[in-house]
């Protein structure tokens, strides 16, 4: 389990920090580099979840998204200056207990 949620972490900061990269360099006029790094790490996102120890694409992605929105929350806080409310504290907790319930708990369904 500390594995996954080391694979989740890293995925999280890769795809916000990569993307707050790309930010930058198209907002913010910042130069090509941030643009070149910022791309690297969005491939390095791509490719992490894939190292995940579960193999179901639903079940890992389901348990990602609650971690990418606290994560998200945290970034916007801490780098952005953005102090999260009641709601987004609320809303980011449900989102990641509902996808780690589904990660841990959920059983395959099968259609037939």
């Amino acid at each position: 389990m500390l594995i996954s949620l080391f694979y989740f972490l890293l995925a999280g900061l890769c795809e916000i920090g990569g993307g707050y990269l790309v930010w930058l360099y198209m907002r913010d006029d910042k130069s090509p580099l941030y643009l070149l790094v910022g791309a690297i790490v969005l491939f390095l996102y791509g490719i992490i979840p894939t190292l995940q120890p579960e193999t179901s694409f639903g079940k890992v992605y389901a348990a990602y998204g609650g971690i990418f929105i606290i994560l998200s929350i945290l970034w916007g806080w801490l780098i952005d200056g953005t102090r999260p409310d009641a709601y987004d504290i609320v809303g980011g907790l449900v989102c990641l207990l509902r996808g780690l319930h589904h990660y841990v708990c959920a059983t395959e369904l099968s259609v037939n």
